[in-house]
Protein backbone atom coordinates (compact mmCIF):
# COMPACT_ATOMS: atom_id res chain seq x y z
CA UNK A 1 0.00 0.00 0.00
CA UNK A 2 1.79 3.34 -0.92
CA UNK A 3 2.13 5.54 1.53
CA UNK A 4 0.55 8.93 2.23
CA UNK A 5 2.67 12.01 1.94
CA UNK A 6 3.41 14.10 4.94
CA UNK A 7 2.37 17.73 5.02
CA UNK A 8 5.95 18.82 4.76
CA UNK A 9 6.95 16.26 2.28
CA UNK A 10 3.87 18.16 -0.01
CA UNK A 11 4.41 21.59 0.41
CA UNK A 12 8.95 21.10 -0.32
CA UNK A 13 7.39 19.48 -3.76
CA UNK A 14 9.24 21.57 -6.65
CA UNK A 15 5.91 22.22 -8.14
CA UNK A 16 4.28 23.48 -5.05
CA UNK A 17 2.58 27.09 -5.66
CA UNK A 18 2.90 27.39 -1.64
CA UNK A 19 6.42 29.53 -1.06
CA UNK A 20 8.58 27.60 1.86
CA UNK A 21 10.51 29.20 4.28
CA UNK A 22 14.05 28.45 4.79
CA UNK A 23 14.02 24.51 7.11
CA UNK A 24 15.71 26.54 9.13
CA UNK A 25 13.39 29.01 10.21
CA UNK A 26 10.29 26.77 10.18
CA UNK A 27 12.48 24.93 12.90
CA UNK A 28 12.95 27.76 15.14
CA UNK A 29 8.85 28.27 14.67
CA UNK A 30 8.47 24.86 15.78
CA UNK A 31 10.26 25.10 19.15
CA UNK A 32 9.48 28.10 19.76
CA UNK A 33 5.26 27.01 19.21
CA UNK A 34 6.69 23.89 21.11
CA UNK A 35 8.21 25.69 24.43
CA UNK A 36 5.31 28.51 24.06
CA UNK A 37 2.61 26.18 24.13
CA UNK A 38 3.02 24.50 27.29
CA UNK A 39 0.98 25.81 30.10
CA UNK A 40 3.60 25.99 32.35
CA UNK A 41 6.18 27.95 30.56
CA UNK A 42 2.86 30.35 28.89
CA UNK A 43 2.08 31.35 32.71
CA UNK A 44 6.05 32.11 33.26
CA UNK A 45 6.15 34.38 30.51
CA UNK A 46 2.63 36.05 31.60
CA UNK A 47 3.73 36.66 34.83
CA UNK A 48 7.21 38.40 33.66
CA UNK A 49 5.44 40.63 31.21
CA UNK A 50 3.69 42.15 34.49
CA UNK A 51 2.43 44.98 35.21
CA UNK A 52 4.07 46.98 32.52
CA UNK A 53 3.40 44.68 29.77
CA UNK A 54 3.10 47.66 27.42
CA UNK A 55 6.34 49.30 28.19
CA UNK A 56 9.26 47.10 27.42
CA UNK A 57 11.39 49.85 28.64
CA UNK A 58 10.48 48.69 32.12
CA UNK A 59 12.06 45.73 33.52
CA UNK A 60 10.15 43.50 35.19
CA UNK A 61 11.67 40.57 37.43
CA UNK A 62 11.07 38.21 39.19
CA UNK A 63 13.24 35.51 41.49
CA UNK A 64 12.87 32.34 40.53
CA UNK A 65 10.88 31.14 43.57
CA UNK A 66 8.70 33.72 43.55
CA UNK A 67 7.50 32.36 40.53
CA UNK A 68 7.68 29.12 41.34
CA UNK A 69 5.15 30.12 44.11
CA UNK A 70 2.96 32.32 42.13
CA UNK A 71 2.49 28.85 39.87
CA UNK A 72 2.49 26.45 42.80
CA UNK A 73 5.24 24.43 40.95
CA UNK A 74 8.23 22.90 42.36
CA UNK A 75 11.74 25.19 42.16
CA UNK A 76 13.33 22.33 39.93
CA UNK A 77 10.30 22.35 37.34
CA UNK A 78 10.46 25.94 37.48
CA UNK A 79 13.64 25.77 36.18
CA UNK A 80 13.23 23.27 33.51
CA UNK A 81 11.06 25.43 32.08
CA UNK A 82 13.18 28.75 32.51
CA UNK A 83 15.81 26.64 31.18
CA UNK A 84 13.81 25.81 27.93
CA UNK A 85 12.56 29.55 27.69
CA UNK A 86 16.26 31.10 28.35
CA UNK A 87 17.29 28.66 25.27
CA UNK A 88 15.01 30.64 22.89
CA UNK A 89 16.45 33.54 24.40
CA UNK A 90 13.14 34.82 25.84
CA UNK A 91 14.19 35.23 28.85
CA UNK A 92 17.31 36.19 30.80
CA UNK A 93 18.71 35.65 34.32
CA UNK A 94 20.61 38.24 36.90
CA UNK A 95 22.59 36.79 39.31
CA UNK A 96 22.39 38.50 42.94
CA UNK A 97 24.39 37.48 45.55
CA UNK A 98 22.43 33.62 45.81
CA UNK A 99 19.19 34.86 44.28
CA UNK A 100 18.51 34.38 40.25
CA UNK A 101 16.51 36.84 38.79
CA UNK A 102 14.53 36.22 35.68
CA UNK A 103 13.78 39.30 33.01
CA UNK A 104 11.87 38.69 29.70
CA UNK A 105 14.40 39.06 26.64
CA UNK A 106 12.62 39.78 24.14
CA UNK A 107 9.64 41.74 24.76
CA UNK A 108 8.24 41.99 21.83
CA UNK A 109 7.70 38.51 20.63
CA UNK A 110 6.42 37.60 24.11
CA UNK A 111 3.76 40.79 23.73
CA UNK A 112 3.07 39.61 20.04
CA UNK A 113 2.30 35.96 21.80
CA UNK A 114 0.42 37.78 24.50
CA UNK A 115 -2.03 39.35 22.15
CA UNK A 116 -2.17 35.84 20.08
CA UNK A 117 -3.62 34.43 23.46
CA UNK A 118 -6.08 37.97 24.27
CA UNK A 119 -7.13 37.19 20.53
CA UNK A 120 -8.25 33.30 21.33
CA UNK A 121 -9.26 33.77 24.35
CA UNK A 122 -11.65 36.70 22.76
CA UNK A 123 -12.47 34.22 20.13
CA UNK A 124 -13.28 30.88 22.92
CA UNK A 125 -15.55 33.40 24.54
CA UNK A 126 -16.95 33.67 21.18
CA UNK A 127 -17.81 30.11 20.95
CA UNK A 128 -19.31 29.62 24.58
CA UNK A 129 -21.79 32.17 23.95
Amino acid sequence: MPRKKTAAARLNHPHSSIPREPSERDAFVDQFLSTVCDTSRRSILELLAGPNDKDPSVLYERRSGEIAEALGLSSPTISEHLHQLADLHLVTARKQGTAVYYRLSDHLLVQAFLDLLQTLDRQYQKQLS
